[in-house]
């Protein structure tokens, strides 16, 4: 994957999540494109290339997916448990983004192999610096695994 071409894979089902992550990550200048999955079996199909991405060349993985836990149809950590099992996509960085701040969650987050939890920020400016901090570190800082 070229260096100019690092996707961000947003799991996301709240409308409203999804605009403001969105919005966050344009005014920290994170330019990347983002592919929005809105439901658990949305993101296993993309980057499978299953369903209704038959056919996407899964070589060209995200550089990172942020991961709601709480989806329809599959959970983050059910997409989070068949990204681990899969040579293709077990290292995938995975950064939990969600609301919930249940200890089962933040635990089971980690023992499936999540690089990183973060509780979704109520106030609009913890969360544009969340995402700005995010960005950096992720998108700028940090080698990913090789190919």
């Amino acid at each position: 994957m070229s260096d100019t071409h690092k996707i961000i894979l947003l799991v996301e089902d709240n409308p409203d999540d999804e605009a403001l992550t969105l919005r966050a990550l344009k005014k920290n200048n994170i330019y990347n494109e983002v592919m929005v999955a809105h439901d658990g079996v949305e993101a296993l199909d993309y980057l499978f290339g299953t369903g209704q991405y038959t056919g996407r060349d899964i070589v060209d993985q995200p550089q990172l997916i942020l991961l709601d836990l709480k989806l329809p149809k599959i959970d983050g950590l059910e997409v989070l448990r068949r990204l681990r099992d899969n040579n293709q996509t077990k290292t995938l960085p995975v950064v939990i983004l969600t609301t919930s701040n249940e200890e089962r969650d933040i635990l089971s987050s980690y023992t499936l192999g999540a690089n990183s939890y973060i509780r979704k920020p109520v106030d609009f400016e913890q969360f544009m610096e969340a995402v700005r901090q995010l960005g950096l570190y992720w998108l700028v800082l940090n080698t990913p695994p090789p190919a």
